[in-house]
């Protein structure tokens, strides 16, 4: 069976650092992220709706993006919980300051993961196209991207 697979992403200017890294991204740095969402299924054939022929509307999967994953990390600084200096500096900056606290290191392989799961239950359909979300793509930098997709 033949299915088809959309895309669509939101960029975000956010600050990290991999603590233990060996070389500078252990210091305080950003990116502009780039999460892109792709998304399979069968394209709508319910007549007269306002996604026949689509998977599902672009305009709906920037909404889920931007309320799960910009709205939360944009121009804020994600922090490991288990990385006292990252935490102390960004409790540094005052309550204003926004710090992100997440279980893990927050490196573009694990920012995908996380941004997968933030959006997939949210991607559902209304008219039985088989849509789900299959991967999640990180783009750190102009020549890296990491890609998350569960196991088969």
């Amino acid at each position: 069976m033949m299915t088809t697979t959309i895309r669509r992403y939101i960029e975000t200017d956010t600050g990290h650092r991999v603590p233990n890294h060996k070389s500078k991204c252990r210091h305080l740095h950003g990116h502009r992220y780039r999460f892109e969402a792709e998304i399979e299924g069968d394209v709508v054939q319910t007549s007269g709706v306002s996604d026949e022929g689509m998977l599902m509307d672009f305009s709906d999967i920037s909404a889920i993006l931007t309320e799960h994953v910009h709205d939360v990390v944009d121009h804020a600084f994600v922090v490991y919980e288990g990385d006292k200096e990252g935490r102390e500096a960004c409790k540094a900056m005052g309550s204003e300051h926004r710090t992100v606290v997440v279980p893990f290191i927050p490196t573009a392989e694990n920012l995908a993961k996380w941004a997968f799961e933030a959006v997939h239950p949210h991607i559902q359909s209304v008219y039985g196209n088989r849509l789900q979300l299959v991967a999640m793509h990180c783009r750190e930098t102009p020549k890296s991207v990491a890609t998350w997709r569960p196991s088969t």
